[in-house]
């Protein structure tokens, strides 16, 4: 009776699994060159304006990034050098224990 169930749920099982393992359909993305329709001159002005800020606010991003960045390099070149003296200070080490 218990190996009957496993013999069915088994098989059912496996079916399930290889059944949610299916590729999801591929999703079709528009190309960014693609040809926009004509606008009017109204709605030119009010985008490029909109472009304008947005790109002034991407760079002002970015500058804070750039600084963060900057702020992490100067941590690890600190962290650099204390790795490089306790290693100098090891290696002083091991010779002095090598002598005595």
């Amino acid at each position: 009776m218990m190996r009957t169930k496993i013999l069915f749920l088994f098989p059912l099982i496996i079916a399930v699994v290889v059944a949610s393992a299916q590729s999801p359909a591929p999703i079709i993305v528009q190309p960014a060159n693609a040809p926009v329709a004509a606008t009017s001159t109204s709605t030119k002005a009010v985008a490029a304006g909109a472009d304008a800020q947005s790109i002034s606010g991407a760079i002002k991003a970015l500058e804070q990034i750039k600084a963060g960045n900057a702020e992490i390099l100067g941590k690890q070149q600190a962290a650099l050098q204390k790795l490089d003296e306790l290693q100098g200070a090891a290696d002083q080490l091991r010779i002095l224990a090598k002598r005595g």
